[in-house]
């Protein structure tokens, strides 16, 4: 009876999972098939294969909104955003951490307190700064604005990880001959790799497909990111879906590739910190 019924709730589990899963993959599959459609097919056969896969979509699409070029922008802000958000979290959490005490534990709550703001109540005053600062419509400043929204939610992951790591491993390194700088290059950022790896894809994900900020800040064209480029397909008169979706499958692309490459490395650290533990 026991066995019937483990049996019976393994299946209704793994049911449910599949629909999960059919749940989540669905949207991607509308915004694929769709993008080789004609537009009257979109609009009367929303689901249903194309008739014919109407390639030429991708290349008017290519033409129209500078593709390679807002493709560039996306990854130069992307990278470069990503990267100082992880130089920067990791080394403050290190310091907070190895150096406790009432000041620390300021800095980290105040910092943390930023979380709970919604972005919509610091959209004025942030264009206001940046304008004085003269940071509007250039790359430079939208990376350094990510900066700025990205580090505190890195801060807190990195800072509940480094307290797991325990602090002989750098005594031995400083007994050695290295430096605090040397220590933490080579003795905490490879410790750091699994969250590291989480942070990147979470931010990476975000910077990317992020629409609000590219909006408010990059007004000139040769700017422009891959959602922000991809808006003229939706107006008030006009709306061209299966442009849209043609633009929304060529920006996904390797936002998947980089996910499938980095997924590998979640897995690992995982692994290996339940194989430590």
């Amino acid at each position: 009876m026991n066995r019937e019924r483990y049996g019976a709730g393994k299946l209704l589990l793994e049911l449910g999972m599949v629909l999960l899963a059919i749940a989540f993959f669905f949207p991607l599959y509308l915004t694929f098939i769709n993008g080789f459609k004609t537009y009257n097919e979109v609009v009367t056969s929303t689901v249903a294969l194309p008739h014919i896969f109407q390639f030429k979509n991708f290349g008017v699409v290519w033409k129209q909104i500078n593709f390679l070029g807002v493709f560039m922008n996306s990854l130069i802000i992307t990278v470069f955003s990503v990267v100082g958000i992880l130089l920067i979290s990791s080394a403050a959490a290190y310091q907070l951490v190895r150096r406790p005490g009432r000041v620390s534990q300021a800095i980290f709550l105040i910092i943390l307190s930023s979380l709970v703001i919604p972005f919509q109540t610091m959209m004025i005053p942030l264009v206001k700064v940046a304008k004085d600062l003269h940071l509007i419509n250039t790359l430079y400043g939208i990376i350094m604005m990510y900066w700025g929204f990205g580090i505190p939610l890195a801060l807190f992951l990195y800072h509940g990880f480094i307290k797991s790591i325990p602090r002989e491993l750098e005594e031995a390194a400083h007994i050695d001959g290295s430096g605090p700088v040397g220590v933490f290059f080579r003795i905490l950022m490879p410790l750091l790799k699994p969250i590291t790896t989480t942070i990147a894809i979470l931010h990476s994900l975000w910077i990317w497909n992020d629409f609000l900020l590219p909006l408010i800040t990059l007004s000139s064209k040769k700017n422009q990111t891959i959602p922000l480029a991809s808006s003229v397909y939706f107006g008030q008169y006009t709306n061209e879906w299966h442009l849209a979706m043609a633009a929304l499958t060529m920006a996904v692309i390797p936002v998947m590739i980089f996910f499938l490459l980095m997924q590998r490395y979640i897995i690992q650290g995982i692994t290996a910190g339940a194989v430590k533990g």
